[in-house]
């Protein structure tokens, strides 16, 4: 079988590195955590640096699903990820094969306590329904750049 990770999504991940990473609690509902650490290992594995993400962890101990998406919000297309998902901690072998991979984080990567692996099993394309009206990346481009230029966020 080839790679489920096509070069868009790879690229995706390094432009993006923000994912949105959905585990499932004890209790069967979902929990949803964005982790700002994310890198490609291979044409089917994705990983992040788990620095404070008791409740994701605890989840993949006991239920190792895990679904992680990325979403290019200028051009309104992403990917979702998913399969089984491996907590690897600070201190064992593996992690440190792994680390090197998060050094672009400088500093912040003496924070990672462990690495979550996942072996992406399916992937699925996201496409906003405004292509299948029409629209054009450049136009959804132009405009979302616009939108996010001149719109700030009053707390």
């Amino acid at each position: 079988m080839g790679s489920k990770l096509t070069h868009y999504m790879k690229e995706l991940v390094a432009y993006n590195t923000v994912g949105f990473v959905a585990t499932v609690d004890e209790d069967g509902t979902p929990n949803l955590s964005p982790k700002g650490t994310c890198v490609v290992l291979d044409d089917d594995h994705i990983a992040f640096g788990e620095i404070r993400s008791p409740n994701t962890i605890r989840n993949l101990k006991d239920r190792h699903s895990m679904e992680i998406n990325f979403i290019d919000l200028f051009a309104r297309k992403g990917f979702r990820a998913k399969g089984h998902a491996a907590f690897i901690e600070r201190g064992t072998a593996e992690f440190e094969d792994l680390i090197e991979k998060f050094s672009q984080w400088g500093e912040l990567t003496q924070k990672i306590n462990g690495v979550v692996k996942l072996k992406v099993e399916r992937v699925q394309v996201v496409i906003s329904p405004a292509y299948g009206m029409g629209a054009q990346e450049g136009e959804l481009r132009a405009k979302w750049t616009a939108y996010f230029s001149n719109t700030r966020l009053k707390i």
